[in-house]
């Protein structure tokens, strides 16, 4: 336990659940966007988020984070307003996800190069987070730590060929957690690699260049 489980985060609006855990799930989102240029973004809200999140805020919030501003940021209040100047288009809709936390939104989001991404994930309490689902893949991590998202064909050898590339040219790198995810045996896969420490952005860069690799993306502690 630290201090930020026992004082919670520091935030602006009224809940850490729907606000400040809210503005973390949207970075994570504005990470996978990779300073692209963003076009809309369809949010679909389950649960406690579906039924309060006018009130609470928790619409701004996930906008706000979207758009790269973090749980204190004073632009939370104003996020519709500052979308709606960037040309950002949102939308809002209720739908009870199956199975799925209390705190869940689902963020589909259209880039303007016609590339769209969807992640889901949940408030889960005091300001953090848990990633489900990214493009339709299972994965699991709550951005607490430094994640690298591998995204890659399902052939033999891909996996050995990024974690020996991380050894031998970024040993002082330390994996705390890896998963793997597929759709289907020799289709699109993900691997959510979590590091303790700083990785540099030229392992992504190095890890892009691995055969079968379709694309990495570096998400740091949100």
């Amino acid at each position: 336990m630290n201090v930020f489980d026992i004082i919670g985060p520091v935030m602006i609006g009224p809940s850490s659940s729907h606000t400040a855990g809210a503005v973390r799930l949207g970075r994570v989102v504005n990470k996978l966007v990779d300073n692209r240029e963003l076009g809309r973004v369809e949010i679909t809200l389950s649960g406690s988020f579906a039924q309060t999140y006018k009130g609470h805020g928790t619409d701004r919030a996930l906008l706000a984070g979207i758009m790269g501003y973090k749980s204190y940021s004073p632009e939370i209040r104003d996020a519709l307003d500052i979308a709606d100047k960037r040309g950002i288009g949102y939308s809002f809709t209720k739908e009870n996800i199956k199975g799925a936390h209390p705190n869940t939104a689902r963020i589909h989001y259209f880039l303007k190069d016609g590339t769209d991404g969807v992640m889901q994930g949940a408030s889960i309490g005091g300001g953090n987070i848990m990633v489900n689902s990214i493009n339709g893949m299972k994965v699991e991590f709550n951005g607490d730590n430094n994640t690298i998202l591998v995204m890659h064909e399902d052939r033999p050898g891909v996996i050995a060929s990024v974690t020996n590339m991380m050894h031998w040219g970024y040993s002082d790198l330390n994996i705390s957690n890896f998963r793997l995810s597929r759709q289907e045996k020799g289709g699109d896969a993900i691997m959510t690699i979590e590091v303790d420490n700083q990785p540099p952005e030229k392992l992504v860069d190095d890890i892009r260049e691995i055969e079968h690799v379709t694309n990495a993306i570096l998400i740091r502690r949100v």
